[in-house]
This record gives C-alpha cells, structure tokens and sequence, in this order.
C-alpha cells in the first residue's frame, strides 16, 4: 500500500544581526580591567638587570704649585694646552740665590787654586830638599858638588818662576772672588735700598749693607794691587833664573858644612809637611766649595716647575712677574683620559653594586654607542642625610654618589658633559 507524504513548504534560512547590549560589553570589560588589575597586583613584574643612573663626566685635577718662593719668570702654557709628564710649565726666579750661587761658584775656583798652589809649594819643598840634599853631597864631593849645586839653583829658580807665575794666577781668582762678592754685596745694599724706600726696614741696615759694599770694593782694589805686584814678581824671577843659569857655567868650588847643610835639609823637609798640610786643607775646602755650589744648583733647579702628568691645562690663575709662595697653585692640570661619570644611586639600590660592577655610559651627543665602564667608586655615606631619621620612606630618599670609571674614551668624553649609565646588577 503506498503511502503518501504530505509536502510542507520550504523556509528560506536568513540571518538577522542584531545590535550588542551596550550593558552587557560594558560588563565584560569591566570584568576584564578587574582580571588585569588584580594579575598586576598578585603577580609582581619581573626584575629588571640594569640600575639606571645619570649624571656629568668628571675628571681628576692636579693643582702644579711651586717648590720654592720667588717671582714668576715665565709660565710656557695656557688653557687648553697640552702637557707632557716632567715637562717644565713654568720657572721661577731669585736674584739673591743666583748671586750667591756665582759666590759659590768663584769660592770653588779659589779653592782649587789654593789646592794648586799647596802642590806648588811641596814641588818647591822637593826641590828645596833636593837643592839641600846635593848641597850635602857636594860637601864630600866639592867638585861634582858645585856642578850639582848649580844644577839645584837652576832647577829651584825655575820652580819659584814657575811659583811666581801660580801666584798670579791666585790673585787672578782673588780678583774674580772679590767681583763676585763685591756683586752681590751691591744686591744686598739695593735690596736694601728699595726696602727703605719702602718703609720696611730702617736705615741703619741700609748703611750697613754699604758700608759692605764699600770694604768690598777695597778688598778687590787691594786684589787688583796684588796681581799688579805679583806680575812684577814673575819678571824678577826670571831675570834671577837667568843670572842662575849664567852661574851654573861658572861655578866655582867652596867649602861648605855639612852641618849647616843639614839643618836646612831638616827645614825644607818640615816646609814639605806644611805644604801637605795646606794640600790637605785646600781640597776639602774645595769639596766643601763644590757641595755649596751644587745645593744652590740643586735650589735654581727647584725652581722649574715640572708637570707630574700628562694632561691638558685646565687653569691658569697667575701671570708672569707675580710674586708666589711655596705651594701657590700655577696650574690646574687634568687628564682627558681619565674621565668618570658621577652620579647618584637611591639608598634601597646601592647595595646592588659594588665597585667593579660592568656598565655603560650613553652620551647625550651619541647615545646608540655606549662607552664601556665600571664602578670604580661609592661614597660611604649618604648625600643630603637629615640629622634625624624615623620613618622607612624618609630613609629610602636618601642617595649615595658613585664614579664609573670609562675605560676608553676614545675622546669623546668631555668633563662637563651630561650623560646617562646604565649598571649591570645581574646577580
């Protein structure tokens, strides 16, 4: 049997929008803003690696002062030149100390003449022993004695001219030691004299330093007198060598005692010790002379200024001609090499780092290359600490300074220069 179906009519499906519920998008998002404020409260954020920190690059100052009072003579370099480590930056001078060392200087000629004239005296002590001595001989021997004898007055003519010619060569050093006392006695008295003018000291020092400079002047008259006198001598000396050497060819024979020729031989022998003597004291006085002079070469030296760095002139606070005392600063001098960024770290966060700690120094002029550093420095206490703290909150406010030590500028870094750093403080 067949059946039948009924057909019901075919509905198009049709999709309608509809418009959201603004209440209930408003309920979900204010759902989901709790859901994220709440994770963000619960959660904390992860830690970070780097402690930032900003401030200005550094760089160490060395003041350069003088060693030694005296006027100014020349400062070599101003700001922004370049200077080496031990090269002079400046000299400084005094007229008394070069007088005196022009003292010292003709004391040690004098003395080496004294020396030389103590050496003198033992070869005419020698030849005087030796005159003596053949004297002696020619007493057994009066043939061969008067021939030797001859001989001997010859030989000790010749040192006396030879003597008489180391004498004027003295008063030629005392001529010069006279000068150069003579010098600086006129120093002392124009010091002097200005200081009177000046009100700083009375007249009678004044007339003291004078009457200095007067017996000076007459000493070295009496010294030019000298070797005027001693010039004389030396001509005398050789118009006797001459007439001894004219005698020696007509030599005749003479008795002679042995005795007596004894006792002068005793005598020249004794004048050869006190020429030794003489020698003795004339070389240390040399010495002595030598170690003055060398104290006041050593002091003039002192009074070049010498750079201790290498660095670059930063300032220059006096000119030349100025009067400075012992430690006034010249110069201030840095090292462009070695620059730091200083700058400051909150309480809660120093004790993150420690000196050595790697870090980065961006400057502001070129911040995508960093610079290579590392916390050289912390200060050991806190900047801007209250005299009393009660509260945890007033304690984390506090800072402390930090450096960072760049490694290599390459010059770019500049003391003055704003810049920022970041501080590695991974654990």
């Amino acid at each position: 049997m067949a059946t039948s179906t009924s057909s019901l009519p075919e509905v198009a499906a049709v999709s309608v929008k509809r418009k959201p519920n603004p209440k209930v998008l408003l309920a979900i998002a204010g759902v989901a803003v709790a859901s994220f404020l709440g994770w963000k409260l619960l959660v904390p954020p992860p830690p970070s690696n780097v402690l930032h920190v900003s401030g200005r690059i550094e760089a160490d100052e060395t003041d350069i002062g003088a060693k030694t009072g005296g006027r100014i003579a020349a400062i070599l370099v101003r700001e922004g030149d370049s200077v080496k480590a031990g090269q002079v930056v400046a000299e400084i001078v005094d007229e008394e100390v070069n007088a005196q060392l022009q003292g010292a200087i003709a004391q040690v000629a004098a003395a080496k003449q004294d020396a030389a004239q103590a050496k003198l005296d033992i070869q005419v002590a020698n030849s005087r022993i030796q005159e003596a001595e053949a004297t002696v001989i020619q007493a057994q021997n009066e043939s061969r004695g008067r021939v030797n004898q001859s001989v001997s007055t010859v030989s000790a003519t010749k040192a006396q001219v030879a003597q008489a010619q180391a004498q004027v060569a003295e008063a030629q050093a005392g001529i010069k030691q006279a000068e150069a006392r003579l010098k600086l006695a006129q120093v002392d008295r124009d010091r002097y004299a200005d200081l009177v003018a000046q009100g700083a000291i009375n007249r009678q020092q004044f007339d003291q330093a004078q009457t200095n400079a007067d017996t000076t002047q007459a000493t070295l008259d009496t010294a030019r007198a000298t070797f005027t006198a001693r010039i004389a001598a030396v001509q005398a000396t050789k118009e006797q060598l001459a007439a001894s050497q004219g005698s020696l060819t007509q030599s005749q024979s003479s008795t002679l005692n042995p005795t007596i020729r004894n006792s002068q031989l005793s005598a020249y022998q004794q004048q050869k010790q006190q020429a030794a003597a003489k020698l003795a004291a004339a070389e240390a006085k040399v010495k002595n002379a030598q170690a003055a002079q060398s104290q006041l070469q050593k002091r003039l030296d002192s009074f070049k200024v010498r750079s201790p760095i290498d660095g670059v002139v930063q300032n220059r606070p006096l000119e030349p001609g100025a009067i400075v005392a012992t430690g006034k600063t010249l110069l201030t001098v840095l090292n462009p090499q070695a620059v730091y960024l200083r700058g400051y770290v909150p309480e809660g966060d120093v004790g993150k780092i420690y000196p050595g700690k790697p870090a980065r120094v961006f400057l502001d002029s070129n911040l995508k290359q960093p610079l290579r550093a590392k916390v050289s420095a912390i200060d050991p206490k806190a900047s801007f600490t209250p005299e009393n703290i009660y509260f945890q909150k007033d304690r984390v406010r506090q800072v402390f300074g930090i450096k960072l030590a760049i490694e290599q500028s390459q010059g770019y870094a500049k003391p003055g220069m704003p810049a920022d750093a970041e501080i590695d403080i991974k654990p």
